[in-house]
């Protein structure tokens, strides 16, 4: 099945199980109710249903909005063209929008911002590198980088993410590339790479490249298996670095190299967070509802006259930036917020302590 095709059977898939789910959605809101004395936490499961129906009615509303944009740009012929590229940053913008507001309600999420995030512009753009623990991180990665900094993210996603049927679509008519994490060849990681490199070449003032150099989210299993890389590659001075950070995967030093070439004049704001740690499967999420915990996201600003110039000296360079990263998280655990109303305001912002 041809991507397209896939695209279009996800999406009328997604549509129709959207309105099973409405129409039945008094007895699930039953089941829940009868459910929710029976597991602990307040509600958890009438929670759960609600953000369930949110998504996927946003998700079928954005389909259907996406359908709408390619028959007025003339059945795809135009899709790609700058005015109708902005129309599906307002639609990621929006549907980010919606689904935050919901889930900091309803997962009971404070915001704490620390270090220099981004500014709305910046000669060359610029490379955002950033820890990844889970599919909540990265949500509220692209949240902040398009509604509080008034970026546009060009962003680097695992293949899998492309079966979601909503954000799979929009993304393949933005800047953004779907890879394996685990090419299994040099051929195919050079291809890898070549898909880096003309995705970060040519930032606007206002674009955002996005990587995530672990290639995966966090878990123990993944921890072993890229140390134990390192040691079958020969590479075990880099291997016991790994050793040492607990927190963090290795980084895989390939995809950056490429972005830090194709964006020469583009500064680097590297990315730490705490609180959705946990948030990796779906049993993780039941679990952690509500969550009712402070995320505390960190930015570093390195200016790109401060990143070294030789490869080995960039892949060092890249290792002490996430072993930085793996200290701060280290002293910053996850807090339990007191119960009350959130304040009004999602983000509180602080000074981060001299590096």
């Amino acid at each position: 099945m041809t991507g397209l095709l896939r695209r279009t059977a996800l999406g009328v898939a997604m549509v129709a199980l959207t309105v099973l789910l409405v129409v039945t959605v008094p007895l699930w809101l039953v089941v829940a109710a009868a459910a929710s004395p029976l597991v602990p936490g307040r509600l958890r499961p009438l929670r759960l249903v609600w953000l369930l129906v949110l998504h996927m009615v946003l998700e079928t509303a954005m389909i259907i909005v996406m359908l709408v944009l390619w028959l007025a740009s003339g059945f795809g012929w135009a899709i790609r063209r700058p005015w109708f590229e902005r129309a599906h940053y307002g639609l990621m913008r929006g549907y980010l929008v919606v689904m935050f507001r919901a889930a900091r309600r309803v997962l009971r999420l404070q915001i704490t911002v620390e270090g220099e995030p981004p500014r709305p512009t910046e000669p060359g753009g610029i490379l955002v590198l950033s820890r990844h623990a889970g599919p909540g991180d990265s949500f509220i990665l692209i949240y902040a980088l398009l509604h509080w900094y008034g970026r546009e993210p060009r962003v680097v996603l695992k293949d899998t993410m492309a079966l979601d049927p909503a954000i799979g679509l929009l993304l393949h008519r933005l800047p953004a590339r779907f890879i394996s994490p685990n090419p299994g060849s040099a051929e195919a990681g050079a291809a890898v790479e070549a898909q880096i490199t003309e995705l970060a070449t040519g930032l606007d003032d206002d674009d955002a490249f996005v990587i995530f150099p672990e290639g995966g989210n966090f878990t123990e299993a993944r921890r072993d298996r890229a140390i134990a890389s390192l040691h079958r590659l020969g590479l075990h001075a880099m291997a016991r670095r790994a050793e040492r950070m607990t927190n963090v995967l290795a980084p895989r030093p390939g995809g950056v190299l490429a972005a830090l070439d194709a964006a020469p004049e583009a500064d680097i704001a590297l990315v730490g967070h705490t609180g959705l740690d946990h948030m990796v499967t779906v049993t993780d999420i039941w679990r952690e509802l509500p969550m009712d915990k402070e995320i505390v996201m960190r930015w570093w600003r390195v200016p790109r006259s401060e990143v070294p110039q030789g490869r080995d000296e960039r892949i060092d360079w890249l290792f002490t930036r996430w072993e930085q990263i793996d200290a701060w998280i280290d002293e910053h655990q996850p807090v339990d917020l007191p119960h009350g109303r959130l304040p009004a305001h999602p983000v509180l912002e602080r000074p981060a302590p001299t590096p």
